[in-house]
């Protein structure tokens, strides 16, 4: 677990350090000023929590603060769309997610072009989806979910960060039966 953080946070100060600015420009101090890491989701959750752990380490290593901004809302968008309108000087950063990547797929008209206006600098986090049921719970796989949850209209309950979150977007995936006969409780 401790070997993983430090390579999280490796990845992350390479991020920091590989910031879209001319040959010339990297050899001038960086950063000049504090850096601005938005996440795109509320307090609390994995995103943020990467953020400040994140923040945290490059502010040690670079000598000047990183400060976390959640920008909250539009499934990410609204920090990726302030992001992506920043100076490109490399004092601005997201934390993105597969949800930025969706939502290029979802939304008909964004105000920023993700492929070409943001500019990826490292992988940090790789992660599975994964569904989970009470032991006591008569389906055990997939095929016995979808099964039991359209004889069960009504019966069976979800839960997600969201609309728009990772776990929203799994359930959607599956066939649209599935999705009409959840019931949907956020958290």
């Amino acid at each position: 677990m401790h070997l993983a953080r430090r390579t999280i946070l490796r990845l992350a100060a390479g991020a920091a350090l590989l910031s879209p600015v001319s040959r010339a420009a990297l050899a001038l101090d960086y950063p000049t000023r504090p850096v601005h890491l938005l996440a795109g989701f509320p307090p609390g959750g994995i995103i943020d929590i990467m953020a400040r752990l994140i923040a945290e380490w490059l502010s040690q290593h670079l000598g000047q603060q990183v400060i976390v901004e959640n920008r909250a809302g539009a499934a990410s968008n609204i920090a990726t769309e302030l992001v992506a309108k920043a100076r490109p000087d490399g004092h601005t950063l997201l934390l993105s997610s597969a949800v930025n990547s969706w939502n290029t797929a979802i939304y008909d008209k964004l105000n920023f072009d993700f492929i070409h206006d943001l500019a990826p600098v490292a992988s940090l986090v790789r992660a599975a989806a994964v569904m989970a049921v009470t032991p006591s719970f008569p389906a055990k796989t997939v095929p016995e979910f979808i099964a039991y949850a359209k004889a069960n209209p009504g019966k069976v309950n979800m839960g997600s960060a969201g609309p728009g979150s990772g776990g929203r977007w799994c359930v959607l995936r599956r066939p649209c039966a599935l999705t009409c006969a959840l019931c949907k409780i956020w958290i």
